[in-house]
């Protein structure tokens, strides 16, 4: 009829035509030789970690095979050994079984930096810095290790840090290394007469240094009698050297105008000179021996 359309003759030779689908499924089982294996991707930020499956079983077959996978991350934040279900079959019926399904989730712990840590966006040396993890604070460690970086997850966020400094454990961390405190002392008599700036110093070195019990406050004499310096009482050479370094390191934070220690003095304003001689004033005391002496503007 015009117009119309035949099917194509089946111009296979009539042996291959008389082969029985058990008989053509029985010999297709033979090329089917692994299926879907699982596989951990760590992208260049170390973005997740991926496992490939099979997504159902594939029904019949005839005369070829088709296959289909999906990819999914998995939610799990703990570690999971590898698995695998039995090889693929294709049965005489021609229905394809579950190929072999393999997983891996790498761990997810949560770790403590023991030191200040420079985060960055990958392990490499075209790696981007972006922020930092300050000693104490917490990441998720995925397990992945590459050119001397471990990759971490903070506030949801893929970075990578410097192996070797992160711990199971909270790190007892020194309060002269945290940050400054303007909470009340103990001991608040030592505030009388001073002055706001002097106020906040004591305050600060009081939770800084909780080891220092005795304070020279307000005093009728130089600097002290204005209300602007404390005394921190010490006879330890080498906590008082802490104390002083860590006075100096705040100078701008509490508007320092002297630090005198051990016979010698420090200014913010010859801060270039570093440590000058104080010169003798008759006594251990006097000559800052036994405190260290924090002035401010």
């Amino acid at each position: 009829m015009a117009g119309s359309h035949k099917r194509d003759t089946d111009a296979r030779p009539s042996f291959v035509r008389r082969l029985s689908l058990p008989l053509f499924a029985a010999s297709t089982a033979l090329v089917v030789t692994g299926g879907a294996v699982a596989v951990g991707v760590a992208t260049q930020g170390g973005a997740g970690v991926g496992t490939v499956d099979m997504a159902q079983d594939l029904g019949k077959v005839a005369p070829s095979v088709s296959a289909s996978v999906t990819a999914s991350a998995p939610t799990s934040a703990t570690a999971g050994p590898a698995s695998s279900s039995p090889a693929a079959v294709v049965t005489p019926t021609g229905v394809i079984k579950r190929a072999p399904i393999a997983s891996r989730s790498l761990s997810r712990t949560t770790m403590y930096a023991d030191a200040d840590l420079n985060l960055w966006t990958a392990p490499g040396d075209s790696a981007t810095l972006d922020g930092e993890l300050a000693a104490g604070d917490t990441a998720v460690v995925t397990g992945l290790s590459r050119s001397g970086r471990q990759q971490v997850l903070v506030d949801g966020a893929i970075r990578w840090v410097t192996s070797g400094h992160l711990s199971a454990d909270k790190p007892e961390l020194d309060p002269a290394d945290g940050p400054l405190s303007d909470q009340p002392c103990p001991d608040s008599s030592v505030e009388n007469g001073l002055k706001p700036q002097t106020i906040r110093v004591y305050r600060a070195v009081c939770h800084a240094f909780p080891q220092i019990t005795s304070y020279g406050g307000w005093a009728n004499r130089s600097e002290h009698n204005t209300g602007n310096a404390i005394d921190v009482m010490t006879g330890d050479k080498e906590l008082g050297d802490k104390i002083a370094a860590w006075a100096q390191a705040h100078a701008a934070d509490f508007d320092l105008y002297d630090v005198i220690w051990w016979d010698r003095i420090w200014t913010p304003v010859r801060a270039s000179e570093g440590w000058r001689a104080y010169g003798d004033h008759g006594s251990p005391t006097a000559n800052h021996m036994d405190h260290v002496h924090i002035g401010t503007n």
